[in-house]
């Protein structure tokens, strides 16, 4: 490989620092030794977490001819191999013979394009710099695959989609204004983000048609990238239609056995183990994320079935054709993101199903913290009947007093066999 193209890609990255990057809530870490990754959904912001990790090794001190930028995305790499990735270090050397590697950050975007990238990361981590960030699209490689090619060694970083709290700074919104215009803005901001997702592309657009051109194609993109090139997946339509059907039974326990008997029906040919596969495949892509039936017992756990909540509303808006129920729905897949992004790592998110439901029991080890209902409206006597039963027949079985009810735009408490119930809207507990 030409050296000089690698040192044409290192000069036009460093000539675009700092680069122009709205902020995020999460940050990867640039003052530790040691390998960073950053798996996630596609189109997410991976890329755009490692600029922000650039402009904050800037805003430190950090010259950035001591930056190395390679993305691996570029034609002139595409037929690049193993072999190949010493040229990077060497032609960097080239350019900049004074500044000694283990002084570099280096930072590989979409590495996992090149065949046997690991043991090239792995070795200049061992030998030249301490300084190292990856990532990768999920059709090269996903979070556990990236953990096994690098033996243990990153510092893993998920993205995500944006939080509310994000997609109101990109909006321009404050999150935390005080007065009416302020608040009326939050909940119109709220009532978008709950149908139209966060990934940031679509959220900076302003048409509708637009968000939806972006998402089905993101859609369409994992089909065919994560799925059925990677996989080697020969039926795309009936995949298609199983993804698809798992979108639109969030907030209910899924029974694969269901589907499986519902497409043998419309004359598909297809072996149950295989959408069992494909479900764990789609979760190992970040599309889909599990809340497993709460059990302290692990076997009983994993005989129930779980319910399976989508990574981002816009795509399940954009793909699905609209239900009466759909506003439900997308509150209560908001509401488990929400969760699922801020439980930490030893944190769990499960749902309680015995004779009634409740939601999300969120779990801090062995510890149930506290409980969820969500609930686009208790207006209804007999909605709210059901949903503070439920959530009340958990909370004595469990031994939880941290209860709460989201709503879409219903405030207040209440005290209900002797337990207190905090009843707070969507766009205010998003904010939490």
């Amino acid at each position: 490989m030409n050296r000089d193209v690698f040192k044409g890609l290192i000069a036009l990255k460093q000539s675009e620092m700092p680069f122009s990057a709205l902020p995020r809530d999460i940050c990867l870490p640039i003052d530790g030794r040691e390998i960073v990754t950053v798996p996630g959904v596609r189109r997410c912001g991976k890329s755009t977490m490692m600029e922000l990790a650039v402009n904050a090794l800037l805003a430190s001190g950090i010259p950035k001819e001591r930056i190395l930028w390679i993305g691996f995305d570029d034609e002139r790499l595409a037929r690049l191999s193993s072999d190949d990735l010493d040229g990077i270090l060497v032609a960097y050397m080239e350019m900049h013979p004074d500044i000694p590697l283990k002084d570099v950050y280096l930072f590989f975007d979409e590495l996992p394009l090149v065949d046997g990238w690991e043991l090239f990361v792995l070795r200049v981590f061992k030998n030249y710099c301490k300084h190292v960030f990856v990532c990768g699209s999920n059709a090269h490689v996903l979070s556990k695959e990236m953990k096994s090619a690098l033996r243990g060694w990153p510092h893993e970083v998920e993205a995500w989609p944006l939080s509310f709290r994000e997609f109101c700074r990109f909006k321009g919104v404050d999150p935390d204004g005080f007065l009416e215009a302020d608040l009326a803005r939050v909940r119109v901001a709220f009532d978008e983000f709950n149908r139209y997702g966060g990934f940031p592309a679509p959220v900076l657009e302003k048409e509708i048609s637009a968000k939806f051109r972006i998402l089905q194609g993101y859609f369409d993109t994992m089909i065919l990238r994560d799925f059925v090139e990677h996989w080697s997946i020969s039926d795309p339509a009936l995949l298609r239609h199983f993804l698809k059907r798992v979108m639109g039974g969030i907030a209910n326990p899924l029974s694969v056995n269901a589907i499986f008997n519902e497409v043998k029906s419309m004359g598909f040919k297809t072996a149950k183990g295989a959408l069992y596969e494909w479900l764990d495949k789609a979760c190992g892509i970040y599309l889909f994320l599990e809340a497993p039936k709460f059990s302290r017992s692990v076997a009983k756990e994993r005989q129930a079935l779980s319910k399976y909540y989508v990574v981002d509303n816009g795509l399940r808006t954009a793909t699905l054709l609209a239900q009466a129920d759909d506003d439900g729905k997308q509150l209560e897949n908001t509401v488990f993101l929400h969760l699922f992004r801020n439980k930490g790592a030893y944190g769990k998110i499960c749902h309680y199903r015995e004779r009634q439901d409740c939601d999300f029991v969120v779990c801090r080890e062995t510890e149930v913290e506290r409980l969820v209902q969500v609930s686009w409206s208790l207006e209804n006597p007999n909605t709210r009947k059901r949903e503070i039963s439920g959530l009340l027949e958990a909370a004595r079985t469990l031994s939880c007093s941290d209860l709460t009810v989201v709503t879409h735009d219903e405030e207040g408490e209440l005290v209900e066999d002797g337990r207190r119930i905090r009843i707070v809207p969507g766009w205010k507990y998003c904010k939490e």
